[in-house]
């Protein structure tokens, strides 16, 4: 594999989180980029197509237009269908089509390379392991797969940040096998879970990975586990515990986020830096966007976002909260048709497990990306199956879950909105504040 090389470059579904990430650090990096996306096509100004012309990136439709003779490459996610205008003016022009990891392992040659991978968590270690590196003063760039809040402005996604050190903190995916692109210096593997592979696939994938790191592997699974026996006190402000006879604090809240920071920290004692320093920089880390973050709270209520999408996930969000708030009422959209239908058991396993009397489940229609999807397996049969087993399950879009819970949430209560790809659903956060806003209103009167 060679280096990338100087030019123009365009990336079709610039605005989904990875080629997002990838395209603000290829303008950081001094490339041409130009790119495309559905939501650009639909007459949508997002947020993040916002912040991509502001740093630098040129949004053109996606009906081949941003491809021509001089451009060095078509990126594209594993996302992008071949039917996709972009590749088509791609093979016309002789231009050469490249995943996005192809893209990113190429950027990252001879780069003093840290990849973060597993199953959950990546996005929060990697942005916390970024965080403390810039902290104790070596200056990384780092790519990540969600917006640090600590990074995120006007103009800034906070899922890059651009360093002169000469270190390149990544996340690397196992979803489509692509972190077996990247021959890192030193990795973390946060965990092992059925996701999009069954167990043993997932788990062999993750060895594969790990023989191709040249140094040090801090390792959340299997027998070199670091979180064998991690006993950390969590509470509602968030977690302290002990390594290596040194205490540290992380102000975030949920077991899972103790786990997170514990091999964050480990990596950066083998790297050589000091308790006392890592404590210090920990501690001004403000976590990942849509990583349970607070949206607000009104009449007692807290209304809490998240890009929980798998079972292990959607499990570490609620039990961050359920011990400190007298009902959940989850909100979750399935972000595809064949996540949905591969995970439906797993899925109602999950929420029939975490329920108890007074909770809610509201179930938004499957996220639609378009394309070719099989699209026989609906949220309703989600919520026939979870009604089934007792669980209080109800199904309805924004305005429907919007005005329920304005009726249904009470002092003490929480909301908890899950699900990934779909950019509106932060707003949904909003719009829930809002509504309990108006219904308080509405009840003084």
């Amino acid at each position: 594999m060679s280096e990338i090389a100087p030019g123009h470059y365009h990336l079709a579904g610039v605005a989904g989180v990875g080629m997002s990430a990838l395209a603000q650090v290829m303008c950081d990096s001094g490339y041409e980029v130009s790119g495309s996306d559905r939501s650009a096509d639909a007459g949508r100004d997002t947020d993040v197509l916002r912040k991509l012309r502001a740093s630098g990136v040129r949004i053109v439709p996606q009906d081949g237009s941003g491809v021509d003779a001089n451009t060095r490459a078509l990126v594209v996610s594993t996302a992008i269908e071949e039917g996709n205008a972009d590749i088509a003016a791609a093979r016309a022009h002789g231009v050469p089509i490249l995943h996005r990891a192809d893209a990113l392992a190429q950027l990252v040659m001879r780069k003093h390379c840290i990849a973060v991978t597993g199953t959950c968590g990546k996005s929060t270690v990697t942005g916390m392991l970024g965080w403390l590196l810039e902290q104790l003063g070596r200056d990384p760039t780092v790519v990540n797969g969600a917006p640090v809040v600590n990074w995120m402005s006007a103009s800034r996604l906070g899922s890059v940040r651009w360093g002169s050190g000469g270190t390149w903190v990544i996340e690397a995916d196992e979803s489509d096998r692509s972190l077996l692109k990247f021959h890192p210096e030193h990795a973390i593997i946060t965990n092992a879970s059925a996701d999009h592979f069954g167990m043993d696939e997932t788990v062999a994938l993750f060895r594969e990975f790990e023989m191709q790191v040249t140094g040090s592997v801090i390792s959340g699974f299997g027998r070199a586990s670091m979180l064998a026996g991690f006993s950390p006190i969590v509470g509602a402000g968030g977690s302290e515990f002990t390594f290596d006879g040194e205490r540290y604090r992380v102000a975030l809240p949920g077991r899972h986020n103790a786990e997170n920071a514990l091999l964050a920290i480990a990596l950066c004692r083998k790297l050589g830096y000091q308790a006392v320093d890592i404590r210090a920089a920990l501690a001004s880390f403000r976590g990942i966007h849509r990583r349970l973050e607070l949206v607000g709270e009104r009449r007692g209520v807290t209304v809490v976002d998240d890009y929980a999408h798998n079972p292990a996930k959607i499990r570490a969000s609620w039990e961050a909260l359920a011990p400190y708030h007298r009902h959940i009422h989850a909100v979750w959209r399935p972000h595809g048709y064949g996540p949905l239908r591969n995970m439906m058991e797993d899925i109602v396993g999950t929420f029939h497990r975490l329920w108890h009397a007074g909770d809610t489940v509201f179930i938004l229609p499957v996220y639609d990306a378009g394309g070719t999807a099989d699209r026989s397996v609906r949220s309703e049969d989600l919520v026939r199956r979870l009604e089934s087993c007792g669980v209080h399950a109800i199904a309805g879009d924004y305005d429907t879950v919007i005005k329920t819970l304005v009726r249904l949430a009470a002092q003490d209560d929480a909301v908890l909105v899950m699900g990934a790809r779909d950019p509106d659903l932060p707003l949904l956060g909003r719009g829930i504040l809002d509504g309990l806003d108006i219904g308080q209103g509405a009840a003084a009167r």
